[in-house]
């Protein structure tokens, strides 16, 4: 037993306690986004905000600028997301869960290019294309800000840019020495595939009723 807890958390003896106890608070209100974004409950945002706030002075301060630009962006997805959500499509009805258009598909293509050109410009500047992980959080960026700006819009397809995203994520993360936020991603891959098979069910019962 001690053999398996050491192999998951002995990266972790270098580390200050308070920064410990802010990734533990930081994965726990990051939980309990997806679980409120997998129910359609609007507190998908207040929670992540919390969440991707520690999380960017953390990745900062660890020098993961890739993972700092995601919850930096999910931070600001996040106010946009709040504002759409809670916007009346008609005088009893709020934005619905739908499918994504032929439109919506270039622009998510433009975001997942952009993200990709951004991200390795800023790796270059600060010379950050040392590991192989680093190419590998180029890509899961792209991923996971096409994610969040299709969940903002509602769109019951942002649950298969999590799944994907998450499967890297897992042990992507467990590889840079953060166990917890390892065990937070591979929690968010069962969450979003449990969450694509709600919002579905939702969105058959929504073209049904129409």
């Amino acid at each position: 037993m001690n053999q398996v807890f050491n192999f998951l958390f002995e990266q972790y003896a270098g580390y200050q306690t308070f920064e410990i106890v802010l990734e533990v608070v930081a994965v726990l209100f990051g939980l309990l986004s997806v679980w409120y974004a997998k129910k359609d409950n609007i507190w998908v945002y207040p929670t992540g905000m919390i969440s991707t706030l520690i999380f960017v002075y953390l990745l900062l301060k660890w020098g993961l600028l890739g993972d700092m630009l995601i919850n930096a962006y999910y931070f600001i997805m996040s106010i946009y997301g709040w504002y759409n959500w809670t916007r009346k499509v008609d005088a009893t009805h709020f934005t619905p869960i739908t499918k994504t258009n032929t439109s919506e598909y270039k622009i998510a293509a433009f975001i997942f290019i952009g993200s990709v050109l951004f991200v390795v410009f800023i790796y270059h500047y600060y010379d950050k294309f040392n590991t192989w992980t680093a190419y590998v959080d180029t890509l899961t960026t792209a991923i996971f800000f096409v994610g969040m700006w299709m969940m903002a819009k509602k769109k019951i397809e942002n649950w298969i840019f999590w799944i994907v995203g998450d499967l890297i994520s897992v042990p992507l993360y467990f590889f840079k020495g953060h166990s917890l936020t390892s065990i937070q991603y591979f929690i968010f891959l069962i969450i979003a595939y449990y969450g694509y098979k709600e919002w579905k069910k939702s969105l058959d019962k929504n073209l049904q009723t129409s």
